[in-house]
């Protein structure tokens, strides 16, 4: 299957046609699932009544015991999970035309993953923040909450400064039960309070992953003149020379993914860096089968780079 590049995907305005898309480009090849929360366990046999789903017979038990038996399963249980979108002013970069922004990428990325959860029976539930207001849906499964998820995420604008931490512990409590917490940030403002907040949270018993969205501009520096930049959240400009400090820029950046990725380690989070020149089903689809894999052993570090 070819893979919708990210400016492909950020150009349909329908945000579940895209996640759609991206999900079937996730799927393609044989991996199941790592998010399984919808189970239904055997519980006893009872004899069969006229009107029995006969998916429910037990074949082998009629041709041991020459009698008609349906099989009883207990109560299934749904797998909540609580999408945290990072909408902070640095999310919106870069704002040009002829790329996509690191919000419109995790805006896709959350709805894709929103879409997934809700096909296979389970509960999705979204928060972000916005100045001193909260903007969230509880945990809930079916098609219609997941279109009620996406016209929410749809409806927003990365503005003002971030409060991811908060947003974090909103959603973990919003969550009635133990479930999945995936926050979706560039995490420049992540602070000992930030990881204190995650480290809290996975104690409380969720599972918690960071999925960190940055452009390949804002990796790689690309600049050789002098330019002005803007702070998008403090509003502040600043002229530098692209050719003197593009290597110590580098270097900075390389050592701030690498600390984000070492804190996910140490806390025993997952963690996935997703730049937004890969196609968004490609980096899902990274995620998922380290997650998979994961699963399977749940004592190592889950780490996609």
């Amino acid at each position: 299957m070819t893979l919708l590049t990210p400016s492909a995907v950020a150009a349909i305005d329908d945000l579940e046609l895209a996640a759609r898309l991206v999900v079937e480009g996730a799927r393609s090849g044989p991996h199941r699932s790592p998010f399984h929360g919808f189970t239904a366990e055997f519980s006893q046999h009872r004899p069969y009544r006229p009107g029995d789903d006969l998916k429910y017979l037990d074949w082998k038990l009629l041709a041991r015991t020459d009698r008609l038996y349906s099989r009883q399963f207990k109560e299934t249980t749904s797998l909540s999970v609580m999408l945290v979108l990072d909408a902070s002013a640095s999310m919106g970069f870069p704002s040009d035309a002829g790329g996509i922004s690191k919000f419109r990428y995790a805006s896709i990325v959350a709805s894709a993953l929103a879409y997934l959860i809700v096909s296979q029976g389970d509960s999705v539930g979204f928060i972000a923040r916005l100045g001193d207001r909260f903007t969230y849906l509880p945990t809930r499964g079916g098609r219609p909450h997941l279109r009620a998820v996406l016209a929410q995420m749809a409806k927003l604008e990365p503005a003002g400064s971030e409060g991811l931490d908060r947003a974090i512990t909103r959603g973990a409590d919003l969550l009635k039960r133990r479930g999945v917490i995936i926050a979706i940030s560039d995490f420049y403002d992540a602070s000992e309070t930030t990881f204190r907040d995650l480290r809290r949270v996975a104690r409380r018993g969720h599972d918690v992953a960071l999925l960190q969205v940055l452009s390949k501009p804002e990796i790689e520096f690309p600049y050789a003149t002098d330019l002005e930049f803007e702070d998008l959240e403090s509003g502040a400009r600043r002229v530098v020379d692209g050719s003197a400090t593009g290597r110590d820029y580098r270097t900075a950046v390389a050592e701030f993914l690498a600390r984000c990725r070492r804190q996910a380690h140490r806390d025993g989070l997952d963690y996935a860096l997703m730049p937004t020149d890969v196609a968004p089903a490609r980096a899902l689809r990274t995620y998922l089968l380290k997650r998979e894999a994961a699963s399977a052993a749940p004592q190592t570090f889950r780490e996609t780079r």
